[in-house]
């Protein structure tokens, strides 16, 4: 790692946490309301291990490929430092198990089926040791109901809540939605925002709300946002995880 890529980092994470900062104060919020959620996907283990010297804990991979390699290479980089990393990609239901193995919450739960393969895989980690306890899980809203793009439809969300509340091995903390392209971002959260007030005055505990990435974290903070999921505005344009 040169000290030209720490610096461009140490950069990046200041006028990020500046945003999120400036964006808080707009809306009339503490910017400590807003989680930083650094995506790393593409990204080599050591720019996370700089993050890591820098501050940050939390850490999102969108593919089971990556984050299952990337995981015990930042264990073994920066041993002493407990940090988290979550899935906020599509989960292939055949990749549930390894998902559990390294992640501590899933963000991109987005159907019954889902949220069955991940109760199921926390069930056999725990009968066989490698887990102590119930998994994190964030159930992904559809905005514009495109199945292409992955989330559950608006009108289905409380009753996935609902499955998923009653299964032990998971735990529900909120809603995770990706503002559509053809949409302008304050707008399409607005449209989530019913259904997440609904979703909470179901179940009080799922506090988290999961929207804003690098383009749109000013809106989706003034909309609400307790975490925001930046990656290219943090570690830049993507790059091979290998390099």
């Amino acid at each position: 790692m040169s000290q030209e890529r720490v610096e461009e980092l140490a950069e990046s994470l200041a006028r990020v946490r500046a945003r999120i900062a400036d964006a808080a104060r707009a809306a009339g919020r503490d910017p400590a309301e807003v989680a930083l959620l650094a995506v790393t996907k593409t990204f080599p283990a050591a720019d996370v291990a700089a993050l890591v010297d820098l501050g940050l804990r939390d850490f999102g991979e969108n593919r089971d490929q990556e984050g299952s390699v990337k995981a015990p290479e930042l264990a073994n980089l920066r041993p002493d430092v407990p940090v988290r990393w979550q899935m906020i990609g599509n989960v292939q239901r055949n990749k549930a198990r390894s998902v559990v193995a390294w992640a501590g919450q899933v963000q991109s739960v987005d159907s019954p089926r889902l949220a069955d393969a991940l109760a199921s895989s926390v069930r056999v980690a725990i009968d066989r040791g490698s887990r102590t306890g119930a998994l994190d899980v964030l159930v992904q809203a559809s905005i514009d109901g495109d199945p292409q793009r992955g989330g559950c439809p608006l009108p289905d969300l409380v009753r996935l809540a609902d499955l998923i509340e009653n299964k032990s091995e998971l735990r529900l903390r909120g809603v995770m939605a990706v503002a559509p392209l053809e949409s302008e971002p304050r707008r399409a959260f607005e449209r989530l925002a019913d259904v997440v007030i609904t979703l909470r005055e179901h179940h009080p505990r799922a506090t988290e709300l999961s929207i804003g990435m690098s383009g749109d974290l000013e809106a989706a903070i003034a909309s609400g946002s307790t975490c925001v999921r930046v990656g290219t505005a943090l570690l830049g344009g993507r790059r091979l995880a290998s390099a």
